[in-house]
């Protein structure tokens, strides 16, 4: 009897792991990510990675450690032993949100950085969560104490001061509320995994569209419209992409879709006119 194997594609690989919110394995999809770079990356290999960077940070702490300990210890093991920290000298390189990559060089931007660190922490029993605040992700950590805001690039404490400071440069984006500005604490909200992984996508969607690298954006783009599929936008950007690419059938499919779910959509009349002309090809 012969038996056949039906590969996985990475796509479908990635489709399989973000389909509910319930148990999200975001280290495991952020990982999967680099598969649009090197489609037999061993993923499991890469969650096997961390875990063994799990079990040398619990050797070092005392099973009755409490949360401070625990936190002080894991950020020794991670930015002063191991050595992890910002890319600094190649912060745009898409490299920098492959955890694969970052694991093997220790270096990466603060969301990838701080993927693998939340992690450990919670391998720790640590209460950490990511949070998306504007220009920088952050974690923070709950602890008997109060609240740890901390920047994943180097396990730095961020105060209050010094979060408004950051915040500061991004106060004209926000919807104005009642009193003025969105309170700072607004965007201390932990980010659901979901949202982690959108950023992550985002960040790789404008960098490879700096480069006008056409190929790569394309990858990220079917992503983003499986993680987010009722992101409508995305199915425009795809959707344009795939016009300028030449694949007519594809544009006309993602700017129909992005047209029935988003008639009154402020670009409507000009993606209805668009899409005419797609038609007429």
């Amino acid at each position: 009897m012969n038996f056949q194997f039906q590969t996985i594609t990475p796509l479908a690989y990635f489709e399989s792991l973000v389909q509910s919110d319930a148990d999200f394995p975001v280290l495991e999809a952020a990982a999967s990510l680099a598969q649009d770079e090197d489609e037999g990356l061993d993923v499991q290999q890469v969650l096997a990675d961390v875990d063994r960077l799990l079990a040398r940070v619990q050797q070092r702490i005392p099973e009755a450690a409490d949360g401070l300990t625990r936190l002080a210890m894991l950020n020794q093991f991670f930015y002063a032993d191991l050595g992890f920290s910002s890319n600094v000298n190649n912060f745009y390189a898409h490299e920098n949100s492959y955890l694969s990559e970052v694991l093997r060089t220790r270096k990466g931007i603060p969301i990838s950085l701080a993927v693998i660190w939340l992690e450990l922490a919670r391998g720790l029993g640590l209460s950490a969560q990511g949070v998306s605040f504007p220009g920088h992700f952050l974690v923070k950590v709950t602890l008997d104490e109060g609240l740890v805001v901390l920047d994943p690039v180097n396990g730095e404490s961020l105060g209050l001061d010094t979060l408004a400071e950051r915040l500061a440069p991004f106060r004209r984006f926000d919807e104005v509320m009642e009193d003025g500005d969105a309170p700072l604490e607004l965007h201390l909200q932990a980010c659901p995994p979901r949202d982690l992984l959108a950023r992550m996508l985002h960040n790789l969607k404008e960098i490879f569209r700096s480069q006008d690298d056409d190929a790569r954006l394309l990858m990220v783009m079917d992503r983003l419209v499986i993680l987010l599929p009722e992101a409508w936008p995305e199915w425009r950007d795809r959707g344009l992409l795939h016009a300028q690419l030449g694949r007519h059938a594809q544009a006309i499919d993602d700017l129909t879709h992005y047209l029935a779910h988003a008639p009154m959509a402020a670009d409507a009349d000009y993606l209805s006119d668009r899409l005419a002309e797609l038609k007429a090809l």
